[in-house]
């Protein structure tokens, strides 16, 4: 089974994380970190070889880990909450 998967899987994959992250995006109280949350997802699915806070980044557009680390780190955020909301998503989806 080859790793190649056409354009409008990787489009529908996409829009299917989208909306997982408007589930829990208001977990974040900025807009700031929502969008760090969903380039820190999307780096963790995205083929990179090796997946830390530089090559998230990189693949993510940024200059460098700041944003990436700010938001593993420092960030204040609901983290039983997106649990929640990702459970919820799963059992909807995958159910």
């Amino acid at each position: 089974m080859g790793g190649d998967i056409s354009e409008s899987d990787a489009r529908r994959w996409s829009d299917g994380l989208a909306g997982l992250h408007e589930r829990f995006a208001h977990r974040f109280a900025r807009s700031e970190s929502r969008k760090s949350a969903l380039a820190y997802m999307r780096g963790l699915l995205s083929p990179l070889e090796r997946k830390n806070g530089w090559t998230v980044a990189e693949e993510a557009g940024h200059g460098g880990p700041d944003r990436i680390q700010r938001l593993l780190n420092r960030i204040d955020w609901d983290a039983d909450g997106v649990l929640d909301d990702v459970r919820e998503y799963v059992v909807e989806h995958l159910a």
